[in-house]
């Protein structure tokens, strides 16, 4: 149930009252019996109560195997890229005077 603010139009006085939203609107302030009306509330908080709002909640076994599974083919694909990332090839260069140099690459 949300708590509303309320103002009153005669004397100004702000009050809070925690009703249910289908409550009908307080209509007389507590104070001089005046007309008052419902603010919009900056009040936005609210409370998560249990379990189930996080990521890792309610994860069962077959979805930490799987992921598990996934991250290792990841970095033995991962490990692949940087192997074949490496040159040890030997290129041949022709440099001036020296016809069949080789050089290697790095």
């Amino acid at each position: 149930m949300p708590t509303y603010e309320y103002k009153c139009k005669k004397c100004g006085n702000i009050f809070e009252k925690f009703q249910s939203i289908t409550e009908d609107p307080i209509k007389k302030c507590k104070s001089c019996d005046g007309e008052v009306y419902r603010l919009i509330s900056k009040n936005g908080n609210f409370i998560l109560k249990g379990s189930g709002y996080y990521s890792t909640d309610n994860r069962n076994g077959s979805y930490k195997s799987e992921k598990k599974r996934l991250s290792t083919s990841q970095i033995k694909r991962q490990e692949k890229k940087e192997i074949s990332k490496k040159p040890d090839s030997k290129i041949k260069e022709n440099i001036k005077g020296d016809k069949d140099k080789e050089t290697s690459v790095k």
